[in-house]
């Protein structure tokens, strides 16, 4: 489930693509830079202490010079270093950058000489500002090369995912159909394989599934002659109702394999909702019909009067009395005063719909009747939900199309 910001495998990719250009770029701007300075401030010591030696000889010839005697401005560490009997490069940082040479000449004077650095500095600064640039230049393409192949992948991996999720909810025939040989064309296939592996075993239980009814409807259909021939009183009564129980089994088992096969297919005509829907409960003790607003509307009759009984019995059968039928226009909702929906097959209904053979307690019935109500409704066009009542109770709204279905 995605909220309301869902960070993708594209915008994964595309951040760690642009974070390793930035860190890239910028390791490699800060050693050009040092490098760059390092270079420039040796050159310019190399040159300012070869026009320090110039000067000497100069002053040792007592001629004039560029350097200077004891200059006043001379900074502290380079006279305590000439001092000591060394000759002296000194870069005097600030706003104004000042390279100076120092070397003593006697035993009282000091020659230096100085200029300045700021042409070395509006260079560096140049450089640092055309590295920015390049950087910057390359990060942005980097991480957009980054984000479209994020953003490539992150589809791809969707498109299985989807699939995926289509197959859960029962769309066998979904497929990936995946292209390349990384790991994701590998999850992709995997996917189509599992699609066709468990659309083979399922289509297998079908067919037996179908057979086995098939097999059943002659037998069953000469126990029910059978029981007829039977003389009246309590053990024939408990045959017939077992008999009975048996073959709507049998019928409900036929439905869902017809509806599976996708050979089941609507008559429709025009009928009045509240008629459809007295007819359905018709026979059903604890079920009351209430009528707030009659339509007619074009659908199969028998289909629609099959969901509501079955929804009804299943009301009966897992809630508690009364269930109450109300006919709102194309609208019925089927509600009971039970305990409602228990979690687990509340979350099922709104995933993947109600699971044929699951019912909410054992011996409580063959968890078919919902799943031929939604079966019969998609056939229909309409629409079936499920919601547990605020006033409590389970209810279960069918909503009939308008329109005939396609």
């Amino acid at each position: 489930m995605r909220g309301p910001f869902a960070v993708t495998i594209g915008m994964k990719t595309a951040l760690a693509v642009a974070v390793a250009a930035v860190t890239v770029s910028t390791v490699i701007g800060v050693l050009v830079h040092h490098l760059t300075q390092a270079d420039q401030l040796a050159t310019a010591r190399s040159q300012l202490d070869r026009q320090l030696m110039d000067d000497a000889y100069d002053y040792a010839a007592a001629r004039k010079s560029p350097a200077r005697i004891n200059p006043a401005d001379l900074p502290e560490p380079v006279a305590r270093a000439v001092r000591s009997g060394v000759r002296v490069t000194y870069l005097q940082g600030g706003a104004h950058p000042v390279l100076w040479a120092a070397a003593e000449v006697s035993d009282r004077e000091v020659l230096a000489r100085s200029r300045s650095y700021a042409p070395e500095a509006r260079s560096l600064a140049r450089l640092d500002r055309t590295l920015g640039a390049v950087g910057t230049a390359a990060t942005v393409l980097v991480s957009l090369a980054g984000l479209l192949l994020g953003v490539r992948m992150g589809r791809r991996a969707t498109a299985a995912a989807r699939t995926a999720e289509d197959i859960a909810n029962g769309d066998l025939d979904a497929r990936v159909r995946p292209g390349g040989r990384d790991e994701i064309a590998r999850l992709s296939a995997a996917v189509d394989t599992m699609a066709d592996a468990l659309g083979a075993r399922l289509e297998a239980e079908r067919r037996v599934t179908a057979d086995i009814a098939h097999e059943l409807r002659t037998p069953v259909a000469g126990m029910s002659t059978a029981v007829g021939l039977l003389a009246p009183g309590p053990a024939s009564d408990l045959v017939k109702r077992s008999v009975q129980n048996l073959r709507r089994l049998v019928e409900d088992v036929l439905e869902v394999a017809r509806m599976d096969a996708r050979v089941a297919s609507p008559e429709t005509e025009q009928r009045q909702v509240s008629a459809m829907v007295r007819r359905a409960v018709a026979g059903l003790e604890g079920v009351e019909v209430r009528v707030v607003a009659d339509t007619v509307v074009t659908t199969d009759p028998r289909r629609v009067e099959r969901i509501l009984a079955n929804l009804a019995s299943n009301a009966l059968r897992h809630g508690a009395p009364p269930v109450q039928v109300e006919v709102d226009g194309p609208a019925v909702r089927v509600r009971d005063h039970g305990p409602g929906f228990p979690p687990d097959l509340f979350a099922v209904l709104h995933t993947s719909g109600p699971q044929r053979f699951r019912t909410t307690a054992p011996g409580t019935g063959t968890g078919l009747g919902l799943t031929i109500a939604v079966g019969q409704t998609r056939l229909l066009g309409a629409r079936l939900t499920f919601r547990n009542h605020p006033e409590g109770g389970a209810e279960a709204v069918l909503r009939l199309p308008d329109q005939p279905s396609g």
